[in-house]
């Protein structure tokens, strides 16, 4: 027998079970239209893959998530893409969002299937595609997709997985006529998901109020290692975190996953919807619903399409509209009150209850805490709930979660016990969604503060790169002006330099015929020279000063030009100062020639006489 342990808390509603339970599953009938939100699970929501007029087939996809976390929509039976549009969904606040409405035409014509033989011969990620590709989530909560669940992190190996048949919901049971009626399909699927994980142990709990579903499991799982565990009915043993402690003994940590211990929990629904797409090649087109309260004449379990809208539903169990007080989605216990019945059946929606006034009176009005404590013993997840209760009413939201709200599982215990009528858990939902707000603003702020310093950041740096760039070129642009004035003063000083060649080579040849005529005057008698013919023989002094004027003055500017090359430490400094020399030995030659000139003239009058 398999050891069991208890939970802290919990409470024991009236379960009103057997109003749903008395006719077997019945399939739906084909309403006129189906309504299919593009968002049914967690997630990202699904992108269209069809359009207005396009004809489906049963189970031919029509949208799916291609980025982020999420799985396919498919077509519940063939027809026609009538509207894409936004209409009410399941939801407690009411809200409306994309769906697609299919009109069927009445054939049911499926698409192409592709079943698979021995899912054993192929490989784990292969499977877990199909499961993905026939758009499961989970179908007995928040509808978190199956693959990626069946994906725990590669640091956390489930040793125990648990197939969830407590469901401890007053009024539900479509889990448990699931159980009863297809024993097989669940067994079947259960084996592909402990293939997937390989754990040590698979465990299936149910509540022993559901002696038939026990029985027919049982029979089910003979010859296999699977368990059948049996656990008190006590609410709410079906919540996840809850039948891990009675099944294993262990706790799941604050704000961790069950995979966190080596544990993994899956749905009943789950586990049938996972053989049909392994084994049928089927998606995810229907589910079992229970339609029960006093407000409809046959009260039971229907295999629906999704996409259903809940009106067609409540039709097909017979509602007395005169009688129906309250429409409520979901159990009584964790549930909403639907405003409109017009919302469509979901991967997600396991039970409509019609009821009547005297079934679900309606709450009398909150009256102040009187600090009884009932609350706190009746938490399973041992919380505050009256702390938690004051700090969500006051806004003091940071408290609260240091309290661990978000460890509240909402289940509601603590509201139907509290004799003050405080809808406890309206509270505590309304301070999470306060703190998610805060959360995704606070991140959308960051991210906003990024981005702008990312942009500064980015303008400095071009501004930077912009500014470097100028100085490259102003450097660039001085330095070719530079090279440029330095090669015409260089070749302004090499004409200069021929000049002086050109006046120093006539100074000489002037000389030699100085030389010349005085030799010849020495060995012959000649004529005293006239007047004329002496200044003829006379060096020519003022083109000789212009020339050490103009070589004096281009040194200046050399030297000046030098200097200032110098001080901006210019790569053209040794050019400069090349050219400086050569000026200076310009200024040295004239003036030397000068000197001569001005002694030869000064001594001819004397030589003459």
């Amino acid at each position: 027998m398999t050891q069991l342990w208890d939970f802290t808390g919990g409470i024991h509603p009236p379960e009103n079970k057997h109003q749903s339970t008395a006719r077997p599953i019945r399939k739906g009938a084909m309403p006129d239209r189906l309504v299919l939100p593009l968002q049914q699970h967690i997630g990202e929501p699904a992108e269209l893959v069809v359009a207005v007029g396009d004809r489906v087939l049963k189970g031919q996809k029509i949208a799916d998530v291609t980025n982020g976390m999420g799985v396919p929509v498919h077509a519940p039976t063939s027809g026609v893409i009538e509207a894409i549009e936004q209409r009410p969904v399941p939801h407690p606040s009411g809200m409306a969002d994309w769906c697609v409405v299919l009109k069927p035409d009445g054939e049911d014509q499926w698409c192409a299937l592709s079943p698979i033989d021995d899912y054993k011969q192929l490989d784990r990620e292969a499977v877990l595609q199909r499961i993905r590709e026939a758009g499961i989530s989970g179908m007995g909560g928040a509808g978190f997709p199956t693959d990626i669940k069946l994906r725990p992190p590669r640091d956390r190996k489930v040793d125990t997985l648990i197939l969830n048949g407590a469901e401890c919901e007053p009024y539900i049971t479509a889990d448990d006529m699931t159980m009863r009626e297809q024993a097989a399909e669940v067994v079947a699927g259960l084996k592909v998901m402990a293939w997937i994980l390989r754990p040590s142990r698979c465990v299936v709990g149910i509540e022993d109020n559901k002696p038939e579903a026990i029985a027919a499991m049982r029979k089910a799982v003979a010859g296999t290692q699977i368990e059948i565990a049996v656990v008190p009915t006590k609410y709410p043993s079906g919540g996840e975190k809850q039948l891990i402690q009675i099944l294993t003994g262990q706790e799941v940590p604050s704000g961790g996953i069950p995979a966190d211990i080596g544990v993994m929990c899956q749905n009943i629904g789950t586990a049938v919807a996972v053989g049909r797409a392994v084994f049928e090649g089927k998606p995810l087109i229907s589910r079992v619903v229970t339609v029960t309260g006093e407000a409809v004449r046959e009260p039971g379990n229907f295999e629906v399409l999704i996409g259903t809208p809940i009106h067609h539903l409540l039709e097909t169990a017979g509602m007395a509209q005169e009688r129906l007080e309250r429409l409520i989605l979901g159990g009584p216990m964790m549930g909403y009150t639907l405003t409109t019945d017009s919302v469509p059946v979901v991967k997600t929606t396991n039970c409509v209850i019609a009821a009547t006034a005297a079934e679900l009176p309606a709450p009398p009005p909150e009256q102040p805490c009187i600090r009884c404590g009932q609350c706190a013993e009746a938490c399973p997840m041992e919380l505050l709930p009256q702390q938690l209760f004051w700090y969500s009413k006051a806004g003091e939201f940071e408290k609260a979660e240091h309290l661990n709200l978000f460890d509240c599982i909402e289940c509601g215990a603590c509201s139907y016990v509290c004799p003050s009528s405080i809808p406890l858990v309206q509270y505590y939902r309304f301070a999470k969604g306060e703190i998610r707000t805060q959360r995704a603003e606070q991140l959308k702020a960051d991210r906003a503060r990024e981005r702008f310093e990312a942009r500064q950041a980015r303008l400095e740096r071009e501004q930077q790169e912009k500014e470097l760039r100028r100085k490259e070129r102003a450097k660039a642009a001085a330095e070719a002006q530079a090279k440029k004035q330095a090669e015409a003063e260089m070749a302004a000083a090499d004409g200069q330099a021929s000049d002086d060649r050109a006046a120093k080579a006539a100074l000489v040849q002037q000389a030699l015929e100085r030389k010349k005529a005085k030799t010849a005057a020495d060995t012959k008698e000649q004529p005293v020279p006239s007047s004329t013919e002496v200044a003829d023989d006379k060096p020519d002094i003022e083109a000789l000063e212009k020339q050490l004027t103009q070589a004096e003055a281009k040194l200046n500017t050399m030297q000046g030009m030098l200097d200032e090359a110098r001080s901006q430490q210019a790569d053209n400094v040794e050019k400069l100062e090349r050219a400086v020399a050569k000026n200076h030995d310009r200024v040295q030659r004239a003036q030397q020639a000068l000197d001569q000139a001005r002694k030869q003239v000064a001594e001819e009058p004397a030589s003459s006489q």
